[in-house]
């Protein structure tokens, strides 16, 4: 004898489970409704105790692992962590308190309605988990590239972590997006794998027309990898020039002087002119005039290098004595004595206008002419000076 199973009941709609619902609630004798009201209590003051103590965890993580130097950050991430706890607690709470008086939620998820619950459920937990990956892999970046810089020995190789973090940054947000996608769109029944394969095609046709992207990126992947240019660098590149602010996936940011930013593509960054890798040269090109004494000015560059290194302030900021070349041309108006001084990186226009100004007193205090144009007019109606012929050209 074959026993059948009893079929089983047919699942209730939203409408019947909240009229059953109400049904209960009203027959409720009045004991039953205060064990019932004192239980709901209960859950309530439960999930306030378990938010302040989330709230609790969660500043005291932050003060923890923040950053010295990016303070915000871990606080973004613990207010985002909060927020989310506190929702899924919220609603934690309400379902028990519902099914506390009668409310039959698996009996719900059975029919229709249930099946759309739970995919919307899932989305969202995807979508919650893919903004949580993406939040705390971010401050995970920056944390460890910054820590990590911050102990570097070497400041180039400082450097090139910060300029590393936007760029990893970018690759880990994009490839959650994609893969959170991806779920989300399976779970609303869609194919991935033709979904996947016409992403080939799609990807490939469009490599062909985007081999520009595609050459942007590597020529920047290189560029870090080989520590050619870092962030905080000055360079110039074809007709621009300025400070490395900012390395992304495809373009170099440089800031000028006057404050104009400069966006170029990696693509177009056929030669890169680095000004600030390692060390740096502040070159002088001195003129004085045929008058001069030009022995006692090159001793004067040389006594004013070595008097600007001893002083306290720009010391720090010289690797090297003055090198004085001497003579380097003989010009129109002038002779061109040529010396550089060896600087840190990016300190040599500091450097350079402090000697400017102290080789200009000097060369005042021990008569060292310094030639500038002169014009001189002559009237129509005399005689040029023969003997001004010489200083007429020297002026030219």
């Amino acid at each position: 004898m074959t026993i059948t199973p009893a079929p089983a009941p047919p699942a209730e709609t939203l409408v019947e489970q909240i009229q059953s619902l109400i049904q209960g609630v009203v027959t409720l004798d009045p004991a039953q409704a205060a064990i019932r009201g004192g239980l709901s209590i209960l859950v309530l003051i439960a999930a306030a105790l378990i938010l302040w103590g989330l709230r609790l965890v969660l500043k005291t993580m932050a003060e923890r692992f923040a950053d010295p130097a990016t303070p915000k950050d871990a606080r973004h991430v613990a207010r985002w962590s909060m927020r989310i706890a506190r929702l899924l607690v919220i609603v934690l709470a309400l379902l028990a308190v519902l099914r506390v008086w009668g409310f039959d939620l698996a009996q719900l998820m059975q029919g229709p309605l249930g099946v759309v619950l739970g995919v919307a459920g899932r989305i969202a937990l995807i979508v919650v988990l893919a903004l949580a990956a993406i939040e705390l892999s971010q401050f995970a970046i920056r944390k460890v590239l910054g820590r990590v810089a911050r102990r570097a020995r070497d400041a180039r190789r400082a450097a090139q972590l910060r300029t590393l973090s936007p760029v990893l940054s970018g690759l880990v947000l994009t490839t959650i997006i994609v893969l959170a996608t991806m779920m989300a769109l399976s779970e609303i029944g869609v194919e991935i794998g033709p979904l996947l394969a016409g992403a080939g095609i799609v990807g490939l046709a469009v490599g062909f027309g985007a081999q520009t992207l595609v050459k942007d990126f590597l020529t920047g992947l290189f560029l870090i990898i080989e520590d050619i240019v870092s962030v905080g660098d000055v360079a110039r590149i074809g007709d621009s020039g300025g400070l490395v602010e900012d390395m992304s996936l495809r373009t170099i940011k440089l800031r000028d002087f006057d404050g104009t930013l400069h966006v170029i593509p990696y693509g177009e960054a056929q030669i890169i002119r680095n000004l600030t890798k390692g060390f740096s040269f502040y070159v002088f090109d001195l003129s004085i005039s045929y008058s001069s004494d030009i022995l006692k000015a090159l001793d004067l560059m040389k006594e004013t290098g070595d008097e600007l290194m001893r002083d306290e302030k720009f010391s720090p900021l010289i690797l090297e004595p003055i090198e004085v070349f001497g003579v380097d041309k003989l010009g129109d108006s002038g002779v061109v004595l040529k010396a550089r001084i060896k600087t840190k990186p990016i300190q040599q226009w500091n450097v350079g206008r402090e000697y400017l100004k102290r080789i200009k007193l000097a060369f005042d205090a021990h008569g060292i002419e310094i030639p500038f144009p002169h014009l001189k007019l002559v009237p129509p109606d005399q005689p040029f000076p023969v003997g001004d012929i010489g200083a007429s050209r020297a002026a030219e």
